[in-house]
């Protein structure tokens, strides 16, 4: 049975906007945010959730620690 996350939480204090998270998804669950931050940042956002099959990559790549997976159980 594929695995499906139950949620993907981005922690924007320590994200830099570097986008490999974005790059690495083989699910395109991640985008580019339209909106700018406070700092000038474009930072990830999730687009699809339920396209997320729990590879881990973009936690594996993040250079910050800044995103985080959770599987569904």
């Amino acid at each position: 049975m594929p695995k499906s996350a139950r949620e993907i939480v981005i922690d924007y204090r320590l994200c830099k906007g570097c986008h490999i998270c974005i790059s690495v998804c083989p699910h395109d669950v991640l985008n580019k945010s339209s909106e700018m931050d406070n700092r000038g940042f474009f930072l990830p956002v999730v687009v699809d959730l339920k396209a997320c099959k729990v590879c881990g990559l973009c936690e594996l790549e993040c250079p910050d620690f800044a995103i985080c997976v959770s599987p569904d159980e």
